[in-house]
């Protein structure tokens, strides 16, 4: 068994660890960063074929790095995997990969004890954990009436239309971004597809003057303490215009509402219409907090981190990269500086 002192250690090396790993190496702070994968960018390397960033690439940097190639494009997820691998690797950050943190506990002396599934055991005064804008997949307890014979997956587990067994109907549930470009995904095969979907979400354009936009008027910066920026936070996030008319556009894509329940005969009940019998389901729900590993009173009931802008009652502890840390930035890749600065500064 391995043990490591440092002053600071990072638990998660995606864009958000990997920026708080730059500013940590300004300061000439000692720290490592650790991450429970193979490869720097393997969490975006893994996501389905046809995901792109939600923002061009001069909207999309790291501090200290812009994105090579054309600036008005919008990455593939297998660029925005390269980029932050050439990203550690230009700054040659201290990262431990294959190390997948499995408790964090406080230390007998000052400060705290981290140890992974691999058996390496860490002591640092300082933790900033950035796993992800939570990893747990969240799926409707209405899932559990559909019978065997229906394929179940969330989208996290989602790559291509091939992975959907039979040619039959299938359904994807769900009212972000995920949830339109899978469900355009499988359409384009010519499959059936029943989307249940809120249509009460608000749509916007997603393009080059909307980005010039946002960033020259700071709504993407607005805190959540603020009026503004709190009424945003509460309202439902709004997805791309341009992707919701794609899906549209398929004439085997059907919109059946907000899903509502299940039956036992393998159809899902919506707002506008019951399903036939399914071939499978795409649920693109989203994800829940999944931090039973942090043994330390920092959560609320729903396993939530309770925070300012990422820093906790805990002295030391801190978050990042989770959805509205300060701002609507805070989860997007040229957000990531933004937070990972005030919480190196603040630890």
């Amino acid at each position: 068994m391995r043990n490591i002192e440092v002053h600071t250690l990072v638990v998660g090396a995606g864009q958000a660890g990997l920026a708080a790993a730059y500013y940590l190496q300004k300061q000439g702070v000692n720290f490592v960063v650790l991450d429970e994968r193979a490869a720097i960018g393997e969490v975006w390397a893994t996501r389905f074929d046809a995901l792109r960033l939600f923002s061009p690439a001069w909207a999309s940097g790291l501090p200290g790095l812009p994105w090579s190639g054309s600036k008005l494009r919008y990455p593939s997820k297998d660029e925005a995997a390269a980029y932050l691998r050439d990203y550690a690797a230009h700054f040659h950050f201290p990262i431990h990969l294959g190390q997948r943190a499995v408790s964090l506990v406080p230390a007998t002396a000052a400060g705290y004890m981290v140890e992974t599934a691999a058996g390496a055991t860490y002591h640092a005064q300082h933790v900033i954990i950035s796993t992800g804008a939570y990893t747990a997949p969240k799926i409707p307890s209405f899932a559990a009436d559909l019978p065997r014979q229906v394929q179940q997956i969330h989208s996290s587990q989602y790559h291509r239309p091939s992975q959907i067994a039979g040619a039959g109907p299938v359904a994807v549930v769900g009212s972000g971004n995920s949830a339109l470009q899978i469900a355009a995904d499988l359409a384009s095969t010519g499959q059936p597809v029943y989307v249940a979907f809120d249509e009460k979400t608000g749509a916007m354009p997603n393009n080059q003057l909307m980005w010039v936009l946002l960033k020259s008027t700071g709504l993407l910066r607005l805190s959540r303490s603020n009026f503004l920026g709190r009424f945003m936070m509460n309202s439902p996030e709004p997805i791309v215009s341009g992707d919701l008319q794609r899906l549209r556009s398929y004439t085997n894509a059907k919109f059946i509402g907000r899903a509502t329940g299940a039956t036992p005969e393998g159809a899902l009940q919506a707002q506008r219409k019951t399903t036939p019998p399914l071939e499978a389901v795409v649920w693109a729900t989203g994800f829940q907090p999944a931090y039973n590993w942090v043994k330390l009173p920092i959560f609320d009931a729903t396993g939530a981190p309770r925070h300012q802008r990422g820093l906790t009652d805990a002295p030391g502890i801190a978050f990042l990269g989770l959805p509205w840390l300060d701002s609507r930035g805070s989860a997007l890749m040229g957000g990531a500086g933004v937070d990972a600065k005030f919480v190196v500064q603040n630890l």
